[in-house]
């Protein structure tokens, strides 16, 4: 992963951010954190305290989504591109640090246990148990929890469906 250019999309993501939003200042400061500490993520200590940076940015795109500054889906992309680093150095932690989770949110954890109920689900079958809901606001769910490999994708337009992903 190219945490050089994922830190610059960062920093074009956060340009559609409010002038004076404190958010847009602190998530860049956490993204240049993390491209300093990414050359030592190795050492234990460090390795940790990167952990929670890529904790805390997620939780500060997770804000950010609700806020709609910019596209839900440029969001994810950069936010995908942290978790795959988040991912990779789970594999170098193995079982000797606290990793820190992706966090999904309460409806996403329902939704994943309608899918492992059913087996294969479509929108329209979710959003009779979220009648509240609109159809976009799921599908958002539906394409968060895919970019974080939770869930995959059959078919395609009205005819897609989801199953959780056998990892």
């Amino acid at each position: 992963m190219d945490i050089i250019q994922t830190t610059n999309n960062l920093y074009r993501l956060t340009l559609f951010f409010p002038k004076k939003e404190p958010l847009r200042y602190k998530m860049r400061e956490v993204a240049s954190d993390i491209l300093i500490m990414s050359n030592n993520g190795k050492q234990r200590a460090v390795r940790d305290l990167l952990l929670d940076n890529l904790k805390t940015l997620n939780d500060f795109f997770e804000i950010v989504k609700e806020q709609h500054w910019v596209s839900h889906s440029d969001i994810l992309v950069v936010q995908t591109a942290y978790l795959n680093l988040l991912k990779e150095l789970k594999t170098i932690a193995g079982s000797d640090s606290t990793i820190a989770e992706i966090s999904i949110s309460e409806r996403q954890k329902k939704i994943l246990d309608f899918i492992k109920e059913k087996g294969n689900i479509q929108v329209r079958q979710v959003q009779q148990f979220f009648p509240q809901l609109s159809k976009r606001t799921l599908r958002r769910d539906f394409e968060q929890m895919f970019h974080y490999g939770l869930i995959k994708r059959i078919g395609e337009k009205s005819s897609t469906s989801y199953q959780i992903k056998n990892n």
